[in-house]
């Protein structure tokens, strides 16, 4: 079954994530997804909230960006939560916005490079196991978590660009697609995820972020949100109406390969509870 969810963006305050993750969980809905944006709200501390105030609510971070972070703390951090609360969290890192990570000095002169020593010392970390490692840009001296997990969680990266597709599907547990991704971007993201997987026949779970609006004023909302994205003239990447036309759309993507279809509502959602409660209630009902 297609795994659905709905992100809380970064542009609502963060005062409003308590109400909006306790409506997510008592609905019923499955995940609900949270930004490390520049600079707006924090991905650790905001997933901690989250998972505290709900029972059931898997909560995703995605993503942290990894030239802010290092890998030790995040491992740190993602090993704490997942003891708190097992099996709700979903970790996801990636490169981050490459203008943001200069201004605040961490921008790298290979983002891919940092990224492949970041998964691979990062998912050994999580696994419990004691790691040296010299990179390019990791460094680890006998390090080993006190508080390892029981299970490791899953570790997912963000990607866009081939090289960094088929690295996910090489050094990843999953993959995060962001929203703008067509059904057919999605094939193709699946074909250079296998490509980097090779033989491998562990899963990877792949979750596409998908541009959701709904109420009398969707169609007017989601216009202007796909223009400050840049995207206005692209079709198939949104869906803009009731919760069929909404379910459609999943329905597409889950066709084209998404394990998981996280909902993103436009930055100016007058009613993030209701939305919650509108894809747990009404748009599960309609998707497989």
């Amino acid at each position: 079954m297609t795994a659905l969810g709905m992100i809380f963006r970064p542009q609502f305050p963060p005062e409003r994530l308590r109400a909006v993750a306790r409506a997510a969980d008592e609905a019923g809905l499955e995940e609900l997804w949270l930004w490390e944006d520049c600079f707006l709200e924090s991905g650790v501390a905001s997933a901690a909230a989250a998972l505290a105030w709900t029972e059931r609510l898997r909560v995703g971070i995605g993503i942290l960006p990894v030239p802010l972070r290092n890998v030790a703390l995040t491992a740190m951090e993602a090993a704490t939560l997942e003891r708190m609360f097992p099996g709700r969290m979903i970790l996801g890192v990636g490169h981050g916005v490459q203008d943001w990570m200069g201004q605040v000095g961490a921008r790298t002169e290979s983002p891919l490079t940092l990224l492949r020593e970041h998964l691979d010392a990062l998912r050994a970390l999580l696994r419990g196991e004691r790691v040296t490692t010299k990179g390019r840009y990791v460094t680890l001296d006998d390090v080993a978590l006190d508080w390892p997990p029981a299970t490791a969680p899953a570790v997912l990266a963000g990607a866009t660009g081939p090289r960094t597709l088929r690295l996910s599907g090489e050094a990843a547990d999953g993959t995060i697609l962001t929203a703008g991704t067509s059904p057919e971007a999605v094939r193709r993201a699946r074909r250079l995820i296998d490509e980097g997987r090779g033989t491998s026949s562990g899963p990877h779970r792949v979750v596409v972020y998908f541009h959701a609006a709904t109420g009398p004023d969707a169609a007017a909302r989601m216009h202007a949100e796909l223009a400050a994205w840049g995207d206005a003239s692209a079709s198939d990447i949104s869906a803009a109406g009731d919760a069929e036309t909404i379910a459609e759309a999943v329905r597409r993507l889950a066709e084209a390969g998404a394990d998981a279809v996280i909902l993103q509502p436009t930055a100016d959602e007058p009613d993030p509870e209701g939305f919650a409660r509108l894809i747990a209630e009404q748009v599960r009902l309609r998707v497989p």
